[in-house]
């Protein structure tokens, strides 16, 4: 095994989408084999409703993060749509429940990992609802439900999301650039690494900063691996 990291996030595993897991476990069964540490930055799941749901579909991947968990060292962040994920099912899987932001040492650079829905600011409303989700006491009378009522709630939340999206610009669900700076200066950090907007790059900033944007899955996954003799190196099939 060698020392490389690897960085993934945005799967959005879903039953109705069933290439996606399919290339998950492929990538769990072969590429991440040979890393040290995988990071998941959010968003694994379309959605978790908690860790008591059984979710069937589920079961496959959950099975073989338990597995690789026990070779290689395994980090997960919450995303929007995960964000109930918590320790009974980390426990479960290997994984290692990180807060946001999440600092990193390699090779003397400072890398800050976030999910990357806190850096979109222009989008008030959203960001309004992510405080509400987060807070803990939303979260323990949610959790005190029953599942189906959960499940109910969630579709309900889930349209009217869908609905919102729709009605606004690519710009306002792109990161803001004073947050970026913000949390370049707020986390002494040379380089940010996210997902959630869907858009795979990496951008170059003044003073040697850089952000590299995590893609969102597909048939093909989308991941960056980072060695101590390469650096960093975003995989995907959208880049050039």
């Amino acid at each position: 095994m060698s020392g490389e990291y690897l960085f993934i996030s945005d799967c959005h595993l879903d039953a109705s989408r069933p290439e996606v897991s399919a290339t998950l476990v492929d990538f769990l069964e072969k590429r991440a084999l040979t890393a040290r540490y995988l990071y998941i930055l959010g968003d694994l799941f379309e959605v978790w409703l908690g860790d008591d749901d059984p979710a069937p579909e589920h079961q496959h991947v959950i099975g073989l993060l338990r597995q690789l968990g026990q070779s290689t060292d395994i980090f997960f962040m919450a995303g929007n749509r995960d964000f109930l994920l918590g320790k009974t099912l980390a426990d479960a899987t290997n994984m290692t429940l990180l807060d946001e932001p999440h600092l990193l040492l390699l090779d003397n650079t400072r890398v800050v990992l976030v999910h990357g829905d806190i850096l979109c600011t222009d989008d008030h409303d959203y960001q309004a609802f992510r405080s509400m989700v987060r807070a803990p006491e939303w979260q323990s009378t949610f959790l005190a439900k029953p599942l189906a009522e959960r499940r109910q709630i969630a579709a309900r939340m889930r349209s009217y999301s869908v609905d919102a999206m729709a009605q606004k610009s690519m710009q306002i669900m792109d990161v803001n650039s004073a947050a970026v700076q913000n949390c370049f200066r707020d986390n002494e950090a040379s380089t940010i690494i996210h997902g959630h907007t869907h858009r795979p790059a990496i951008h170059a900033y003044d003073s040697n900063l850089s952000r590299i944007v995590l893609g969102d899955w597909g048939q093909e996954p989308s991941y960056l691996s980072w060695k101590p003799e390469q650096g960093f190196e975003l995989h995907d099939p959208r880049i050039d």
